[in-house]
């Protein structure tokens, strides 16, 4: 859930907002003279953001995400159950 509020309440309420956005995975605007100024959110959600930052700004790994969504697009991947199989894997 996205909650906006003003920094004065967010002073007030943080360890309260800290414990929503670990544990309930809330997200918070903090607002200043009524604008957005910053937004609190779970450490993991931040590292899952900082993360698909950095596959998105990876070009050679995005051509390579795209080419692979052609190919299976145009029929040529390979079936899941037989590359187990051939692995060995028990998912």
């Amino acid at each position: 859930m996205t909650i906006t509020l003003p920094i004065s309440k967010a002073r007030q309420d943080f360890p309260t907002l800290v414990d929503g956005a670990s544990k309930l995975l809330n997200e918070y605007i903090i607002t200043v003279k009524g604008y957005p100024a910053a937004v609190l959110i779970s450490a993991s959600e931040y590292e899952s953001w900082k993360e698909t930052n950095e596959i998105l700004s990876d070009k050679s790994l995005m051509r390579a995400i795209k080419k692979g969504e052609e190919e299976l697009d145009a029929g040529e991947g390979l079936d899941w159950e037989k590359v187990k199989k051939e692995l060995k894997i028990n998912v």
